[in-house]
């Protein structure tokens, strides 16, 4: 008989009960001389002890500004040791702060602003080709509750950091006490890949809990120090990395603002980094640079132990190569989602080398999961497919200001259905398929493009490949492979794939088209974006619109 495809993790350890305040101070209390944070491209770096007192600085400066608990902070900015200050001085005095995307433009941050409710945003000046101050100034008329705007490069930003006096410090306790863990302290915006986004409300409980336990599994202590190339927007930086490490008395790196291979490595080599974070594109780009330098002649990486990759399916031939080259013999699949703090699955330090290159692990501490009939409802059979489904401490509060929305996401038990395809054994490791709006439906067969891309990746020229579905007249959809192609590769045709995949795999899984690109539209978090492939998909091959022809 079929077991169902559901699974309970396991009670411990215990989940915390208290804010992300207390957490830091706890650990301060213990590991006060540990290094906390460092700031590789500026050379700054806090203990514990050290970063512990500019955060109620910067909490005690908050309260001047009249941010008061439960008003919205906007946070404006890439990776640097300002970000990580505003994170935590938010939570000390129990503000909802409001993560906003670098890479967003006018429109994009008017609206999460005004949809927020945002009264104060700290932000950096300006990064790469974005005028955050300029594009703020131009912000402020259109969104009635901004009364201030603090840059990190700014006079007041370092007055902000003054030592609270005697009443300020008293005002932070009383704050402090009157604080509940399961008070939101987090907006996080999804993807609005259709419509607007929507504000994923997380809590302490939600998010100090799960960079709590990813950690724990990872086996963390006061001794590692992890590298974050991710962005600190996005749960992978602000909750996998940060949270995880102020939990363990464990230090934060960040190697760069933004993702660099080169400041990546150098800065797992000159910090001796134990521990290093990462999507999938990011670790195929770091393993080039190696290729490039030559290990021998390279990095000293012999410092890793661990580290995680997620943010999208892992190709197993560069897991491999991570565990290999880059001395992770014990990194980690994570998978989840914003809703869900993020991580609901993660694989084991110890698990066999096969299930963390071909699966995103079991569920995790004091979470539920399933795989249910997208149509029906019900929980399908082990070695099914259907729909990813979680509950338990994660799952977000809701989206901000919209429960209709919230509703259509959490059914009246708390189960949060993802979206996600997703295929659970009998040991209770789940496979991610594929997004049910990815799949491909050609002549009545359903496609995952992840096998297809899996298969890809075993061709010597590509680096990396994506597949898409694509309108078509007879079948309705037809498969289109974008892929990478190594640097001494000259080039990669439709006839070149079909001569490598017959008789490998099925004939209508084989790509009609191929389209070889130098980089994936992706988004700032490295997700690849396929509704922008697809469009642009659509007008490569003159075939009319795509969305028309999807329904």
């Amino acid at each position: 008989m079929t077991l169902p495809a559901y699974a309970r993790g396991e009670n411990t350890p215990e989940l915390l009960t208290e804010t992300i305040g207390a957490t830091l101070a706890r650990t301060v209390a213990s590991f006060g001389d540990n290094d906390a944070l460092i700031d590789a491209p500026t050379s700054r770096q806090w203990t514990y002890t050290e970063f512990h007192h500019d955060v109620r600085a910067l909490a005690a400066g908050m309260l001047r500004l009249g941010v008061n608990p439960g008003d919205r902070v906007g946070l404006w900015s890439p990776n640097r040791s300002e970000w990580v200050l505003t994170q935590y001085a938010a939570a000390e005095i129990g503000a909802v702060l409001v993560n906003l995307n670098p890479a967003y433009r006018q429109n994009e941050i008017e609206y999460a602003l005004t949809q927020s409710g945002t009264s104060v945003v700290f932000a950096a000046e300006r990064f790469k080709d974005s005028a955050y101050a300029s594009m703020l100034a131009e912000a402020r008329p259109r969104c009635p509750e901004l009364r201030e705007v603090v840059l990190f490069e700014s006079p007041q930003w370092t007055q902000l950091l003054d030592d609270p006096t005697a009443e300020e410090a008293e005002r932070l306790a009383q704050i402090a006490a009157s604080l509940d863990p399961d008070d939101p302290i987090n907006i996080q915006y999804t993807s609005g890949t259709t419509g607007f986004p929507k504000g994923a409300t997380l809590t302490h409980r939600n998010i100090g809990n799960n960079g709590y336990l990813v950690g724990e599994l990872l086996d963390y202590t006061e001794s590692d120090r992890i590298c974050l190339p991710v962005p600190f927007y996005h749960c992978f930086g602000m909750v996998m990395g940060n949270l995880a490490a102020t939990s363990h008395g464990a230090a934060m790196v960040i190697p760069a603002p933004a993702f660099d291979p080169q400041a990546t490595l150098a800065a797992v080599s000159d910090h001796r980094c134990t521990s290093l974070y990462g999507v999938p594109t990011m670790f195929i780009a770091e393993l080039a640079l190696l290729d490039e330098r030559g290990d021998e002649h390279g990095f000293d990486l012999s410092s890793l132990r661990t580290g995680i990759m997620a943010g999208s399916p892992c190709p197993e031939h560069t897991m491999r190569q991570v565990v290999d080259r880059m001395h992770m013999g014990e990194v980690s699949i994570c998978y989840g989602m914003t809703e869900t703090s993020p991580v609901s699955t993660q694989t084991r330090v110890d698990d066999p080398l096969e299930l963390r290159v071909g699966t995103v692990g079991r569920v995790g501490p004091h979470l539920e999961i399933k795989v249910i009939d997208p149509v029906t409802g019900n929980t399908v059979g082990r070695g099914e497919t259907g729909e990813f489904c979680t509950k338990g401490y994660s799952v977000m509060k809701g989206y901000w200001n919209e429960p209709e929305k919230t509703a259509e996401a959490l059914d009246d038990e708390g189960w949060m259905r993802t979206g996600d395809l997703a295929v659970m054994d009998d040991n209770g490791y789940v496979r991610i398929t594929g997004r049910i709006k990815d799949m491909v439906i050609r002549g009545g067969e359903n496609i995952y493009p992840r096998e297809i891309e899996e298969f890809l990746y075993t061709h010597p020229d590509i680096l990396d490949a994506q597949v898409i579905g694509v309108p078509d007249e007879k079948y309705g959809e037809e498969l289109m492979a974008w892929v990478r192609l190594r640097d001494d590769a000259t080039d990669f045709t439709a006839d070149d794939l079909r001569a490598f995949a017959d008789g490998k795999i099925a004939r209508h899984k084989i790509p009609r088209y191929v389209h070889v690109v130098k980089e994936f539209p992706m988004t700032v978090t490295g997700k690849v974006r396929k509704v922008e492939m697809r469009a642009e998909a659509v007008e490569i091959l003159g075939i009319g619109s795509a969305a028309e022809r999807r329904g």
